[in-house]
């Protein structure tokens, strides 16, 4: 069976750069420019699946449920990625967000052969996280096809567990297995099969937008303002402190007494300052609206 009839539009020869050995190195960039430019479209294409997932998510995530990413290889590495970055822009707890990698954290920084084949430890992981029906499963296989993601998305579908899948080739097993499926075809990659060009950046996109529409609709932003940030370095206080003046008009010192009188808490000190309420009663109120601090605020 060939590569087109197999589906695996990631394997197929890009004939326009076919003779990218002999070109410049401007020439490599406008090249790669070029095709990169089609990934934005492709995402694009798949706009009802990946709205679909992100409502999923954030359900997941209201009802005390997990987000699990599982992938291998440079999937993997994507998935852990957006994992790690949830809890210092949303104030998650690293549990709320997981990503597992085949072949573990070793896989992060080396290639692992055979770890995508491993079946048994997708399973071995997943157990060992105690996956339970009320998390949500993202199962991450450029080709559609990895052995260690399917496993990964049966044993989460004998659980009950909602699943997703993102691939970029159509018709794939993954298709058949994932209660929703998002398939960006970006076609043939610059260099053949180096799926950490177009495929990668196209899994970004659509991981950045699972999880930041899913944490917009917890409330975790006030409009487009990071307002559960973690203030973890001097960049992110100083964001924090331009947040509060943004929502209050307090000048620069007043702004930073109210973040410490809030332990660093954005929507604590909002609230109680636009609110004129206490701390205590600035957290009472957020409680009452579950995070969301424009409900706050117009109550």
């Amino acid at each position: 069976m060939d590569q087109a009839s197999d589906g695996m539009a990631t394997e197929l020869s890009n004939e326009d750069s076919k003779t990218i050995d002999t070109m410049d190195c401007l020439a490599i960039v406008d090249l790669i420019n070029r095709e990169d430019q089609t990934v934005a479209l492709a995402v694009g294409t798949q706009r009802v699946a990946i709205a679909a997932a992100m409502d999923a998510i954030a359900n997941a995530l209201a009802a005390g449920g997990r987000l699990i990413y599982v992938g291998a290889g440079t999937s993997g590495r994507l998935a852990v990625l957006d994992a790690a970055e949830c809890p210092p822009t949303f104030s998650v707890s690293p549990e709320t967000v997981v990503g597992i990698i085949a072949g573990g954290p070793a896989a992060l920084t080396s290639a692992l052969e055979g770890a995508e084949d491993d079946e048994a430890a997708a399973v071995f992981e997943l157990k060992r996280i105690q996956l339970q029906p009320i998390d949500i499963l993202v199962g991450i296989a450029t080709s559609g096809r990895t052995p260690f993601v399917l496993s990964a998305i049966r044993y989460a579908a004998s659980l009950a567990v909602p699943t997703i899948g993102i691939t970029c080739n159509p018709a794939t097993p993954l298709h058949d297995l994932a209660d929703v499926t998002i398939a960006p075809i970006v076609g043939p990659e610059v260099i053949t099969g180096s799926t950490r060009m177009k495929a990668g950046t196209a899994t970004k996109m659509v991981l950045n937008m699972l999880t930041t529409g899913a944490m917009i609709r917890l409330g975790k932003t006030y409009g487009n303002l990071m307002v559960d940030l973690r203030a973890t370095n001097t960049k992110l206080r100083q964001r924090c402190v331009r947040i509060v003046r943004t929502l209050t008009g307090l000048d620069e010192q007043a702004a930073q007494e109210l973040l410490e009188q809030a332990n660093g808490q954005v929507k604590t000190a909002i609230v109680a300052h636009r609110c004129r309420l206490s701390i205590a009663e600035a957290r009472r109120k957020l409680r009452a609206t579950f995070g969301h601090l424009r409900n706050a605020l117009e109550q």
